[in-house]
């Protein structure tokens, strides 16, 4: 899932959320949606999904 911060760079996050926290996983902070959308794929692919 990836959403836009108020910086106006971009953050992926996990699908699923965190049983202890309730929160989901911060995947890593882009620059561009593309680069986030990227990274998104790469981390479903070694996922296996």
């Amino acid at each position: 899932m990836i959403r836009k911060l108020q910086s106006g760079k971009y953050r992926l996050y996990s699908r699923k959320k965190n049983a202890k926290t309730g929160k989901r996983r911060n995947l890593g902070t882009f620059t561009t949606r593309r680069a986030a959308e990227a990274h998104e794929r790469a981390v479903q692919y070694f996922k296996g999904k």
